[in-house]
């Protein structure tokens, strides 16, 4: 698992521009958070700024802003925009971070100098999309937290499992995620499959975003864990919510638990020599004063590239 650093999620800056050829040899925990930033910048569509000087950055208001930021650049002989970095700067406010990259008296902002002095880049771009503390933690959730596996009893009653929840669950706010195992069912990555890769268009330090979209639903289908839902424990805490999720002969839960709810139960139903599908639960604490703030559901879509099933 990864650590947090000051920025929770980054890649280094000393290597090279990711791209195809580039990524085996970045190491997979660290590939993967990249792919993902990546993946969130594109899905909404931001466009890249042109940097313009080295204090460009004492005009723009970032200074208690939190981001998911890119840097990129292109050259003289290829116009398009592709990534040196990318991070979710979740605790160390936007400005400070990318005044970093453009001040040649730092070593992030003296790589970035020297390329363009030595003419290997033509022009450097940024582009970022602000976040709340509460889509820093949802992010957090996605990229940093392991999935649980849900054990069950055997079948009493006939055909009915009981669902037995772990220990460890904080009597505390925060975010909850609930999904499940299924060889059939592969979630669809909508921008994955509208080009294939062409090799011709290949080119050493670009992100190839359709590629790598790609790439995370191979990886997703062999873990063969589907987010279905996501919960906020606002009201009650996390281990009041899970336990009411999991109670197979609960009668009485908020309306948008029906569904999610339902499939659970449903699942406890069993046929002779069936097992059940296989459930897992993350969990993240969050203080409670921060998760009415954000779209929280639609972060953690926009990060994992599908809809989540249960969630209204």
């Amino acid at each position: 698992m990864l650590h947090f650093s000051s920025s929770f999620l980054m890649v280094s800056p000393f290597s090279a521009p990711v791209s195809k050829r580039s990524l085996p040899f970045i190491p997979s925990p660290v590939q993967d958070v990249m792919q993902n930033i990546v993946q969130i910048l594109e899905s909404v569509q931001l466009k890249w700024e042109l940097f313009q000087s080295w204090t460009d950055f004492s005009r723009l208001h970032l200074s208690n802003k939190l981001a998911i930021f890119g840097i990129g650049y292109n050259t003289r002989w290829k116009e398009d925009i592709r990534y040196h970095y990318a991070e979710i700067s979740s605790q160390v406010p936007l400005g400070k971070r990318l005044r970093e990259y453009f001040n040649s008296e730092k070593p992030e902002g003296r790589i970035i100098m020297t390329r363009v002095q030595k003419m290997n880049w033509k022009n450097v771009y940024y582009k970022f999309l602000e976040i709340t503390i509460s889509e820093a933690r949802c992010l957090e959730l996605h990229m940093e937290v392991d999935w649980i596996p849900i054990a069950h009893s055997k079948p009493t009653g006939g055909n009915v499992v009981q669902y037995l929840l772990p220990g460890g669950i904080p009597k505390s706010p925060g975010l909850y995620a609930i999904g499940y195992e299924d060889c059939q069912e592969k979630p669809h990555l909508p921008h994955a499959d509208r080009r294939g890769t062409d090799p011709g268009k290949e080119t050493q330090g670009e992100v190839d975003v359709p590629s790598l979209q790609a790439s995370l639903r191979v990886e997703m289908e062999s873990a063969r864990i589907i987010y279905c839902y996501l919960g906020i424990a606002e009201v009650r805490t996390l281990q009041q919510c899970l336990f009411l999720h999991f109670q197979a002969n609960t009668k009485t839960f908020s309306k948008e638990w029906v569904g999610i709810n339902g499939f659970l139960s449903q699942n406890c139903i069993v046929e002779p020599g069936v097992s059940p599908k296989s459930i897992y639960i993350k969990f993240v604490e969050v203080e409670r004063d921060f998760l009415s703030a954000g779209s929280l559901v639609e972060c953690l879509e926009k990060a994992i590239g599908y809809p989540l099933k249960f969630n209204n």
